[in-house]
């Protein structure tokens, strides 16, 4: 996983794992950039939820800062309808 110099200081994962930990797993290639994504992605819309933004609008809101996701990719994403539970 490629990271520009300002992502490098930052663990996406943050919360779920250590920095030390990420840094393990992303040197011997073990993540997933898809999942660190979708996983970005689930929190920014939980956060955006417990804020009170109608899931509409919070999906909305993320398809701009993802203009490559359709609608209901990010709707699958944060309600994770891709089959896994």
């Amino acid at each position: 996983m490629q990271f520009s110099s300002t992502q490098e200081a930052q663990n996406p994962l943050d919360g779920l794992v250590s920095e030390d930990v990420y840094r393990t797993l992303e040197a011997h290639h073990l993540l997933s950039e898809k999942g660190v994504r979708d996983y970005q992605i689930r929190q920014k819309f939980r956060e955006m939820r417990d804020a009170d933004v109608p899931a509409y609008d919070a999906i909305e809101t993320l398809r701009e800062e993802y203009p490559y996701l359709q609608f209901d990719t990010i709707r699958k994403i944060v309600y994770k309808l891709n089959g896994r539970k």
